[in-house]
């Protein structure tokens, strides 16, 4: 037992001596050698400036200027259009008529000349039986409509007033630049007009990929009810008509798109002057060059606008552009895209001249092309040539939308239906045929199997009579 008890003893003993020797020598030593190298914190006193960099220093943007050149051009849209109600049971059962009600829609509008013409969006009037506008001074006025254009979105009213009406002035949508500051003006809820900033953050955007739209994009807030309202440069100058947001609540969450300026004063002009909008065509067709593509069509550039084909009887094949020539520039606009080319060409009219920079066989050539109009281009659909309504033809008989047939080698449309020269096709399977780029679509989607995919053909024929037809 002492033994044990001696053993315990020696052996805590050892402890207590090597715990001391470590905190006595070598603890010690790695205190001091630790607090020598720390560096102690630097406090700064409240008066201290710290230094900042060249961005930090730049004035932000005032948009004070352009917002009070704006505000008062920015006017409120109410449409109100009288619905049927759907039948009910009851309606049926006592061969009652469906009732109507009145649907109202708002949206925004901006003032382009002092003798009251504003322009909105097609989408914020359609259907309507009639329009007011109500101005930021809160003053309403009854509208009448002048014209549409359903492509580009576009639409044009007229108010009457005895005083000089606070007109915004146009921009170049052209030469406006991805990264510059702009302010969407609208005014979405009779609340006088209202005010967001953003940049430019990109330009001819397709929304629809059908290469038919050519949309400045841009993340200034856009909300239901500004649609037709105005975007502007940081001096108030138009540049864009507020259209549509990218959205899958229908709210506004980062991006939103407008109608160029310069495309909305060609479709108004042409709707003062002329009554519809005036479609002219370069005559090409092809498509836009990427890695893949040029791959596919067997060229080493990959930007530019890569010409397949060249239109019979069009300005492009009378100034000698070729299948194979790649389109740089139009005047001074860079194509890289087609939305690029098809947005330039919605600025022009047929037989206006457009500087076609194009490269071929590594060299850069500047031909000037003669726009033609579009009602001249054809396409081929079931053995059937088909083209746009003339605009002659338009204004006589007051049709608008539909294709001519130009010659027909279908022996089955043409001796079981006698459907001839002449007749105009008007929709396909319930899809209503307005020009040859419906057709073109119909095409694209169903292939070589679109003829038998046709189960319905509505025309008329040349004396304009309806007419209808189901294949099974």
């Amino acid at each position: 037992m002492k033994k044990i008890l001696t053993l315990v003893f020696i052996s805590m003993l050892g402890g207590i001596i090597a715990l001391s020797a470590y905190t006595l020598f070598l603890e010690k030593e790695q205190i001091v050698k630790f607090e020598g190298e720390q560096e102690q914190p630097q406090f700064l006193n409240a008066n201290y400036n710290a230094k900042t960099t060249n961005v930090l220093n730049t004035n932000a943007p005032d948009f004070t200027v352009a917002a009070e050149n704006t505000i008062n051009s920015v006017v409120h849209v109410k449409n109100t259009a009288l619905v049927s109600r759907a039948a009910s049971f009851e309606d049926l059962f006592y061969g009652r008529q469906s009732q109507q009600r009145t649907q109202v829609g708002t949206g925004s509008g901006v003032i382009i000349s002092p003798d009251g013409y504003i322009i909105t969006n097609n989408h914020v009037i359609t259907g309507s039986n009639t329009i007011s506008i109500t101005l930021n001074d809160n003053r309403v006025f009854d509208a009448i409509l002048i014209g549409t254009d359903e492509k580009t979105d576009i639409a044009l009213l007229k108010i009457e007033s005895e005083d000089d009406l606070p007109a915004i002035e146009f921009g170049d949508s052209d030469t406006a630049k991805v990264g510059e500051w702009v302010l969407a003006v609208g005014n979405p809820f009779n609340l006088t007009s209202t005010v967001t900033a953003g940049i430019i953050s990109a330009k001819a955007r397709d929304l629809s990929g059908k290469n038919s739209q050519s949309f400045i994009q841009t993340d200034a807030a856009i909300n239901p009810g500004n649609s037709g309202g105005a975007l502007v440069n940081s001096t108030g100058q138009l540049i864009g008509i507020n259209t549509a947001i990218s959205s899958q609540t229908g709210s506004y969450i980062g991006y939103s798109f407008a109608v160029p300026s310069n495309i909305a004063k060609k479709v108004i002009q042409d709707i003062i002057e002329y009554g519809d909008v005036q479609e002219s065509i370069l005559g090409v067709s092809g498509g836009a060059l990427s890695s893949r593509a040029a791959q596919e069509f067997g060229v080493n550039a990959t930007q530019g606008f890569f010409v397949k084909d060249v239109e019979d009887n069009t300005g492009a094949k009378k100034a000698g552009i070729k299948s194979g020539d790649i389109i740089t520039k139009l005047d001074n606009i860079e194509i890289s895209k087609f939305s690029d080319l098809s947005g330039y060409l919605k600025t022009k009219r047929p037989n206006d001249v457009v500087n076609v920079e194009i490269l071929r066989d590594r060299e850069i050539k500047s031909i000037p092309v003669t726009l033609s109009k579009s009602d001249i281009v054809s396409v081929d659909f079931i053995d059937m040539e088909l083209r746009n309504l003339p605009q002659r033809f338009k204004k006589k008989t007051d049709i608008t939308e539909g294709v001519v047939v130009q010659s027909n080698k279908n022996k089955y449309l043409y001796t079981k239906l006698g459907i001839r020269p002449g007749y105009i096709i008007t929709g396909i399977n319930d899809i209503p045929i307005k020009t040859i780029e419906d057709i073109q679509e119909f095409v694209a989607k169903y292939g070589s199997n679109a003829q038998d995919t046709i189960f319905k053909l509505e025309y008329m024929n040349t004396n304009l009579e309806r007419k209808e037809v189901l294949f099974r």
